[in-house]
């Protein structure tokens, strides 16, 4: 069994939730696990055999303008590197985690390998500035091993940093004990919603890349034929943006907004469609969450998200800012029960098949022993 360390973002999102997810599942297979964040990440709401936290605690100097968190990380983790011996240092994200690591590494004394796992926004969003783009391929050429969540992001990577190290693609998954399809009693007439209505469903942090204005603008067509309400979940600077477009188009009694959730499944099993038209999506994590109940999806012709959507099969791709077609799709499946149930069905086999914790959770650890083994 080895000591692995774990380096994500602790907050809400999909990186901090694969990374906290894969450590609970590797602790359960016996590895030690020991994550390394400024708070506890948020999926480790109790406490977890075998699973350890270790806080990065800034600290204040007057010849700082701005506490040097970067630096307090890559001091921490060599601290733990030293302290429990561990074999693996596994961090999500090239900048600023892969670059800490590398620091660390160095000053630690004892030996670790470095595993970096590239989850998009490192990528498609800091890469863009030339002030990073150095940095960035620095943290990637220097880690041991590198992955990626997707072909796409492993493509754009290469293209937009002209990589040299060979990027392997593990996919994310989602925790089967979490999602699935769930009948709960009565949740529609909790949330006001008559039970012949239509649920129509966009998870996101509300960034002007995750477009929801095409998502109001595709419900506001739907709409028009089906019985339909849309629950707009998540939170972020487009917030104020969506409910004025809302109020505008008349949509106030039809369009939910619930903020940021926690029970995401609890929601999703009342769910008859998710959308996600985003113009930048390296995976799309809450798309195979939605599958994974049983919920087809519509999304974007865009990074990763064909690798998880397979049009006509468990849902439908349309290109971006086609609200037309989105819509046109969404009324053709929420009025065919028999195709709705077909796709539900084959999205519960798709994520089976392909996105099973188990198979991806064994990607990690082939990886991880590959890299111990090149020691011997």
């Amino acid at each position: 069994m080895k000591k692995i360390g774990i380096t994500c973002y602790p907050t809400v999102g999909g990186s901090g939730v694969i990374a906290t997810e894969l450590g609970k599942l590797l602790a359960e297979k016996g590895h030690e696990i020991h994550f390394i964040t400024s708070s506890v990440p948020f999926r480790l709401d109790k406490v977890y055999p075998k699973v350890y936290y270790h806080q990065v605690e800034m600290s204040h100097y007057p010849v700082f303008q701005y506490p040097p968190y970067d630096l307090t990380l890559a001091a921490k983790m060599a601290e733990v590197i030293d302290r429990e011996k561990l074999d693996i240092l596994h961090v999500h994200y090239a900048m600023p985690h892969a670059i800490c690591a590398i620091l660390a590494r160095d000053i630690a004394k004892h030996p670790v390998k470095i595993v970096t796992t590239l989850h998009g926004t490192d990528i498609t969003v800091l890469a863009i500035d030339n002030a990073f783009t150095s940095i960035i391929r620095h943290g990637i050429e220097h880690s041991d091993a590198v992955t990626a969540v997707s072909n796409s992001l492993v493509q754009q990577t290469n293209e937009m940093l002209d990589i040299e190290k060979p990027i392997e693609v593990i996919h994310n998954f989602i925790n089967e004990q979490q999602y699935y399809p769930k009948k709960i009693h009565n949740l529609k007439y909790q949330f006001g919603i008559e039970e012949d209505t239509k649920v129509l469903i966009h998870i996101s942090n509300f960034r002007k890349v995750k477009r929801v204005q095409d998502v109001i603008y595709t419900f506001e067509e739907v709409q028009k034929d089906v019985k339909s309400q849309l629950l707009l979940i998540g939170d972020g600077p487009e917030y104020g943006d969506m409910l004025r477009l809302v109020d505008e188009l008349g949509l106030q009694d039809k369009v939910q907004f619930l903020g940021k959730q926690n029970n995401i499944s609890d929601i999703l099993s009342m769910a008859d469609l998710m959308l996600l038209m985003s113009e930048k999506e390296s995976f799309g994590l809450v798309l195979l969450e939605g599958m994974a109940c049983g919920v087809p999806s519509i999304g974007t012709n865009i990074g990763g998200i064909p690798e998880v959507l397979k049009h006509e099969e468990t849902g439908y791709i349309v290109n971006l800012g086609d609200s037309y077609n989105a819509a046109k799709y969404a009324i053709d499946l929420l009025t065919d029960d028999e195709k709705w149930q077909m796709f539900s069905d084959n999205s519960l086999q798709h994520v089976r098949d392909y996105f099973a914790s188990k198979t991806i959770v064994n990607q990690y650890e082939a990886l991880y022993d590959t890299l111990l083994q090149e020691n011997n």
